[in-house]
């Protein structure tokens, strides 16, 4: 049996939004550009609206000082163990291998006869 961390995250800007008075997207705009963010509208709406793989420290710190939380309110982490186990037959040449179990093997050079 194998053993993996599955980590998730959840992206609660709107939730916090809206507990702030703040229900519309527009409103954002200049409360970020008086902390020397210019986002434009499309990346304020996708920010609000989507949950961002990628977010900079800057618009990250900014979002925290004009709503008065932590970067932990605003994304909510979870990771649990999972488990994977083998199937019965599952060896051998036809298995299908994980990533971590692939290895090159190493190429043997011989002189022609």
């Amino acid at each position: 049996m194998n053993r993996r961390r599955q980590v998730s995250y959840q992206w609660r800007l709107r939730e916090i939004m809206a507990t702030r008075g703040l229900f519309t997207t527009t409103h954002l705009a200049p409360l970020l550009a008086e902390r020397g963010i210019t986002l434009s509208a499309s990346q304020i709406h996708r920010l609000v609206t989507g949950t961002p793989e990628r977010l900079s420290l800057p618009v990250l710190a900014a979002l925290c000082d004009l709503l008065e939380v932590t970067p932990a309110d605003l994304i909510a982490t979870r990771a649990e163990n999972t488990t994977t186990r083998k199937t019965a037959g599952a060896t051998g040449p036809t298995a299908v291998a994980g990533p971590s179990e692939l290895r090159p093997t190493r190429a043997r050079l011989r002189p022609e006869p």
